[in-house]
C-alpha cells in the first residue's frame, strides 16, 4: 500500500523562518519559561531537523495509528506512516545535528501495549517518551451514550466535535451536567491499571533481551520478519545483518 505522508508544515508557511518566528513568538508570550513542542506527522528527516533548527525543545512524532479514528475513512486509510517507521529517521536527524539525547523525542500514535513501548524504545536508544494515553481512550465515544451521540447527528466511535463542548461522555466539555457523567475515580483506576500492565509487559520483553532497564533496549535487540518491516525500520531481516538500503550483508 502507498500512503500519503502528512506534511508537518502549516499551509500558510513559506519556509523554515516562519516556524522559527512562531517559536520566538511563543517564547515571548510565555516569558521564556515553557518548553516549546513541535508536533510532526510521519516526518521525513527534514521535518525533524527543521523543528530543531527552528528552536524547538521537544519534537513530537505522530504516526498514522494516532488520533481517535473519528476522522474520514479516506484520511485513515491513505494518510500517514507507521509510527515505528518514523523513529529511525528522526533519531538519525538528531544524530546528524549532534543533538541526540539533547533534544527530547516523543513518540505518539499506536503505542498501545508493552510490546509497542519496548519496540519504540529500542528504535530510539535515548530517554524518549511514549505517548500519554488520552482520557478519550477510556470512556469517550462510549456506546453507553449512543442515544446522545445520535441526537448530535453522529454515533459512538465517530464523534469528533469536541470543540463544541457537547461531549456526551463529559470529558471535553465545560457543561456541568455533562461533566458530572465522568467518574474521575473510575477512569483514574482504569488508566493506572493500563499503565501498570503496559510497564510490566515492556519490562518482561526487556528482561527477555537480557536488559536490566527499559532504556537499555537498542536496535540490536530487534529483528524484522518481512522485507517491508526491515526497510521501514532499518532493522535487519531475521537471520541476516542486512536491511533494504544497506549495501552489504
Amino acid at each position: 500500500m502507498i500512503r500519503a505522508a502528512a506534511a508537518c508544515r502549516h499551509p500558510d508557511w513559506t519556509g523554515p523562518d516562519d516556524l522559527e518566528i512562531k517559536i520566538l513568538e511563543l517564547r515571548e508570550i510565555t516569558d521564556w519559561e515553557k518548553p516549546i513542542y513541535v508536533k510532526v506527522a510521519a516526518p521525513a528527516p527534514y521535518d525533524t531537523a527543521l523543528a530543531v533548527k527552528s528552536g524547538a525543545d521537544v519534537v513530537v512524532i505522530d504516526g498514522m495509528q494516532g488520533g481517535t479514528a473519528a476522522t474520514q475513512d479516506v484520511f485513515i486509510e491513505n494518510v500517514g506512516l507507521p509510527t515505528l517507521a518514523c523513529i529511525r529517521p528522526a533519531v538519525k536527524a538528531l544524530q546528524d545535528l549532534g543533538l541526540h539525547r539533547k533534544v527530547q523525542l516523543i513518540i505518539s500514535g499506536g503505542i498501545r501495549s508493552g510490546a509497542d513501548l519496548a519496540k519504540a524504545l529500542a528504535l530510539a536508544p535515548m530517554p524518549s517518551r511514549s505517548e500519554r494515553p488520552h482520557w478519550s481512550r477510556w470512556v469517550d465515544n462510549d456506546p453507553h451514550w449512543e442515544a446522545d451521540y445520535q441526537k448530535l447527528g453522529t454515533t459512538a466511535g465517530a464523534y469528533d466535535d469536541w470543540h463544541e463542548g457537547k461531549d456526551p461522555a463529559g470529558i471535553t466539555t465545560q457543561d456541568p451536567v455533562l461533566a458530572a457523567r465522568l467518574d474521575p475515580n473510575s477512569a483514574g483506576r482504569r488508566l493506572a491499571n493500563y499503565l501498570g500492565v503496559m510497564t510490566l509487559e515492556a519490562q518482561t520483553i526487556a528482561r527477555a533481551c537480557g536488559k536490566s532497564h527499559l532504556h537499555n533496549l537498542e536496535p540490536e535487540d530487534l529483528c524484522a520478519l518481512s522485507l517491508e518491516a526491515a526497510a521501514m525500520s532499518q532493522v535487519p531481516l531475521a537471520g541476516t545483518s542486512w536491511f533494504p538500503g544497506k549495501e552489504t550483508f
